[in-house]
């Protein structure tokens, strides 16, 4: 009597029949963290969900878990130099070939790197190749975590769309023990399986869906304008999620300092009108349109081709014209389009939501506190209230906007579930 195989048909071993990861290719990055022994247990996890996986270890790496420990787990050559085989450009090739990719651990090194865009070894090369979802898990001392220059390369990372999982409580090197710990298996596999699921065959998979993000800058002269604090993180990470669930995403952006999401169909624009004939000219194809922007309420009647002067008349009175409601006239014509709409209040936020979510014809709105120095503008943070047509309250606490970009289009998906149950039920 034979014995079954364990062998994969691309020689990784450990392959059950199927998965929830069956035919899922896994990219893993592990840098130099003593949790680096902990990525081969992840591996064999992986391997049990069906999917393939390549690893990709740095130099710091291969000093904790030696390279034939992935090889022998993984059935596949492991890589750790950007110029090996330096003919097909392993660091392109390798995230061209990913579905999802995942660096457990992230070193305090490596999350600087990836934020700052730096590419001096195979996998900070690899990270600025990736267009599919990307899952980093940072490992570090609490002292490492909490220092000002990770924290503002995680708060970086969020607007790239990346899902940071962790760090946990826990055990560290040195006896020591604090926030800094490795998630546990299970944990980073639950993500790449939604991440891997979500890229596929969600709701949102294959919608075309416009988003608007950041304020506008309407001039007065040459070197003036009238603007807002928008910075447009909110809409960016709308975008990048968006992306991860497979959406094809046009983004209509104000002027901001963002990295554009990888994925993304960015449209740049300045002043409210051109903001409104970017929308109006993508929306006609649009299955959903998710309005973030803080577009200017008003704009000044005449612009002035030469600096004006302080000790000028003219300048001593700008007189304001109004500019079009976008939203409203997005709500006024739309036919079937799904429309998310956003609203900075200072009070009564609630009251002044459901009122703008029916007079503009929304399906969804993302209500936000600005008067908070925790939320809204400028900050990576927020605070929100989301209402929808159906009578749905979802109170939001103080969370990361890549969160609450979840939590949107997790109800997005809602919304777009019941319609097709509705419209089912109609045929019966």
């Amino acid at each position: 009597m034979s014995r079954p195989t364990a062998t994969r048909a691309n020689g990784s071993r450990m392959d059950p029949a199927g998965g929830p990861l069956a035919g899922r290719h896994v990219l893993l990055g592990v840098s130099g963290g003593v949790a680096a022994y902990k990525a081969a247990a992840l591996v064999r996890g992986l391997l049990r969900e069906g999917a393939t996986v390549q690893a990709i270890l740095t130099e710091s790496a291969a000093r904790f878990v030696g390279a034939a420990t992935f090889e022998g787990l993984t059935g596949r050559p492991v890589h750790t130099d950007v110029w090996a085989d330096a003919h097909t450009v392993p660091h392109v090739a390798l995230a061209r070939e990913a579905d999802v990719a995942v660096v457990a651990p992230a070193t305090a090194n490596v999350l600087a790197k990836f934020a700052s865009g730096m590419a001096d070894d195979l996998l900070s090369a690899a990270y600025l190749c990736l267009r599919c979802p990307v899952v980093i898990a940072p490992a570090m001392h609490t002292e490492m975590w909490e220092h000002p220059a990770t924290r503002a390369s995680v708060d970086v990372l969020a607007t790239h769309g990346v899902e940071l999982v962790g760090p946990a409580s826990g055990s560290l090197a040195g006896g020591d023990e604090g926030l800094g710990r490795l998630v546990e298996e299970d944990e980073l596999l639950d993500v790449v399986r939604r991440l891997a699921g979500t890229n596929g065959g969600g709701p949102l998979a294959g919608k075309r869906v416009v988003v608007t993000a950041g304020g506008t800058r309407e001039p007065i002269d040459p070197v003036r304008f009238i603007g807002n604090r928008s910075s447009g993180k909110m809409g960016y990470a709308l975008a990048a999620e968006l992306v991860r669930r497979g959406a094809n995403v046009d983004l209509v952006s104000g002027p901001s300092h963002l990295a554009a999401p990888g994925g993304a169909r960015v449209h740049h624009v300045e002043t409210a009108l051109e903001m409104r004939e970017a929308v109006l000219r993508l929306v006609d194809d649009a299955d959903i349109v998710v309005k973030a922007a803080a577009v200017a309420d008003f704009r000044p009647a005449d612009y002035h081709k030469q600096k004006l002067k302080k000790e000028s008349d003219e300048f001593a009175e700008v007189v304001l014209t109004r500019n079009p409601d976008i939203l409203a006239e997005l709500g006024e014509r739309k036919n079937g389009t799904l429309l998310v709409g956003f609203a900075a209040e200072t009070d009564l936020e609630e009251e002044r939501g459901r009122d703008k979510l029916h007079r503009k014809g929304l399906d969804l709105i993302v209500i936000n506190r600005v008067d908070m120095a925790d939320a809204g503008f400028g900050v990576d943070t927020n605070r929100a209230l989301l209402l929808d047509v159906n009578g749905g309250r979802t109170e939001v606490p103080l969370t990361t906007k890549a969160r609450l970009a979840t939590m949107v289009c997790d109800q997005v998906e809602d919304l777009i579930e019941r319609a097709g149950e509705h419209e089912g039920s109609d045929d019966l």
